[in-house]
């Protein structure tokens, strides 16, 4: 039985607090957390022991999952890395680029398993197209959500737009060539709302906007590539996915036919792929066990969180010059 301590005990440490006791072969040994306050709900709720030395649970425990403020980050994952721990740290991996450098490196020189909680890669909607094959030339997200003050000590790019620029980075494989943005400081004294285009050597783009000053709450992306479309909503868990096909292959869920200027015919297939209902926290809880106990590679590595920290840290810059040209 893997032995689990959690580091965190705020809003998504106790959804990890309770997700743990739930992930088969996993066993939640303790949580440290320094507020007394949020230490006695989980004590109280999930009757989980509480440490109050980082250091014994982290000797204690064969994996560490870190659910703390991003600037505690660096702190507590070089301790459990150079204790030869294996390590979930939540995103974004850290504060700083410089620290999220050191940590890839960490990873490597311990030889453990690492893995980043971005969640949205295990999202059933964005599950469902894993088995299309997925060749964006264009990508346009749009995630809104409505004001909340917890959060907003960090910009929107890395409170809510990390997650797409993951996803963006996992569907194209090919170096950023080129990055342009702007951000809007509107409550709060970070980006509230923010707009980036990614430009990649290999011809795609990517467009993003995340806001959290929206009326309504929006997680959606829109995938084009050679013949198809796929829609995908995060947020109602839906995907849709449009071809253009030669007339008379197999058929999709509704098939509306069409004749090409040069008489050629083809078919427009709209398929609806099913969208098997998971929870997302407790199956990347639990591949990133099985992938200690069966010595496998994790969906998301902590290369891949530091190249979203990368990217995202671009987009601060590019949001910074621009807002500076506009103010001279």
């Amino acid at each position: 039985m893997l032995k689990i301590g959690v580091f965190g005990a705020g809003h998504l440490g106790k959804i990890h607090i309770q997700q743990w006791k739930e992930v088969e072969g996993a066993e939640l040994i303790g949580f440290y957390d320094p507020s007394d306050e949020q230490a006695a709900l989980v004590i109280s709720k999930y009757q989980v022991p509480r440490y109050k030395d980082m250091d014994q649970l982290i000797e204690a425990a064969d994996a560490i999952d870190i659910v703390s403020p991003t600037t505690s980050h660096y702190e507590i994952a070089k301790k459990c890395l150079l204790a030869g721990k294996h390590l979930f740290i939540e995103k974004p991996l850290s504060q700083t680029l410089e620290e999220g450098k050191e940590l890839v490196q960490l990873v490597k020189e311990a030889n453990v398993k690492c893995q980043v909680g971005h969640v949205e890669r295990y999202n059933p909607a964005f599950i469902s197209v894993g088995e299309q094959l997925l060749q964006p030339m264009f990508i346009e997200a749009h995630r809104l959500a409505q004001f909340n003050p917890r959060g907003t000590d960090v910009s929107v790019i890395l409170d809510l737009m990390i997650h797409d620029i993951d996803i963006v980075m996992c569907l194209v494989k090919s170096p950023v060539k080129r990055i342009s943005a702007s951000g809007v400081s509107v409550l709060s004294e970070t980006a509230d709302i923010a707009n980036a285009r990614i430009e990649f050597d290999n011809g795609c783009v990517a467009n993003l906007t995340s806001s959290r000053i929206s009326i309504k709450n929006m997680r959606k992306m829109r995938l084009f590539q050679r013949d198809a479309y796929i829609g995908i909503d995060f947020l109602e868990k839906k995907t849709e996915i449009i071809r253009l096909k030669e007339d008379g292959t197999q058929s999709g869920m509704m098939d509306f036919p069409l004749e090409m200027a040069n008489g050629e015919k083809k078919i427009i297939s709209v398929q609806m792929p099913d969208v098997v209902p998971i929870n997302a926290i407790r199956m990347e809880l639990t591949e990133f066990t099985n992938a200690i106990v069966n010595d496998k590679p994790v969906r998301v590595s902590v290369y891949d969180g530091y190249q979203a920290m990368d990217v995202a840290h671009q987009i601060l810059k590019k949001m910074s010059l621009h807002s500076e040209l506009h103010n001279v």
